[in-house]
């Protein structure tokens, strides 16, 4: 898939892998619409690394745990950018807590933001893809989402949910030319991991994942960038952990 003048819409866009991917499609030439909570200094500096690439930035203040909230961003940026081509789902965050240390209201919010919200969103972007036969859809997961976990349930669940929905609708949009795909990243350098112990952090380097180092948000963004623009991968769940997910426990 040629990127050059189609629009882009990330979800989560101006921290960590979404920011990376934002900038990662405006290098081929997309224009992108960054979605984030609350549009922070960072959110410009995403802005300003978009538009030195000669590329349009739209940014969107937007709670993806509300659905019209989802609705309203791919509608925005039609107005303003055209029609998605392009949809990564981003937006998320860490949701911590056992079985029975979590409340029905955590579980709730979890899958409104991480799974609710790519329903709407998908819902409001297909359409015009089915209508141009053309069309990425990235979904970011985890590879927590791929293997048990001691920690975090509500996390594992809704992560595992992405590679279900990214297989089921790359069969249902398949001949409109539309793939859906999914990445699921290990141990990354981004704010998600900052609070994690010097100890527990040392710890996964030297014995969980094989290649002994953290991946970035920039090699995570390279593989979601191939994911949109080879257009014979549909369907996928693709590791991106340095090995992790052979080791974790």
């Amino acid at each position: 898939m040629e990127l050059t003048n189609t629009v882009a819409l990330v979800t989560g866009g101006t921290k960590g892998i979404g920011a990376a991917t934002a900038i990662a499609l405006a290098e081929r030439g997309a224009d992108v619409a960054v979605v984030a909570r609350h549009l922070d200094a960072e959110a410009q500096q995403v802005r300003e690394k978009i538009e030195l690439l000669g590329r349009r930035c739209l940014l969107i203040a937007a709670d993806m745990g509300q659905p019209e909230d989802a609705t309203r961003c791919a509608q925005q940026t039609a107005q303003q950018l055209g029609a998605v081509d392009v949809l990564v789902h981003s937006a998320g965050g860490a949701v911590r807590g056992k079985l029975l240390e979590l409340t029905p209201e955590i579980w709730r919010e979890a899958f409104a933001v991480h799974v609710d919200a790519i329903f709407h969103l998908c819902r409001a972007v297909v359409p015009a893809m089915q209508r141009k036969k053309a069309g990425a859809i990235v979904l970011v997961s985890s590879v927590a989402g791929l293997r048990g976990l001691k920690f975090g349930l509500a996390y594992q669940v809704v992560k595992g949910a992405l590679p279900q929905f990214a297989r089921g609708l790359a069969c249902e949009l398949a001949d409109d030319n539309i793939r859906v795909n999914c990445v699921a990243p290990g141990i990354i350098r981004t704010p998600f991991h900052a609070a994690m112990t010097p100890e527990a952090k040392q710890h996964n380097i030297e014995n969980r994942i094989p290649l002994h180092r953290e991946g970035t948000p920039e090699q995570v963004a390279g593989v979601i960038r191939e994911l949109v623009c080879n257009d014979y991968i549909t369907g996928e769940t693709f590791t991106v952990d340095g090995g992790l997910t052979m080791r974790i426990c």
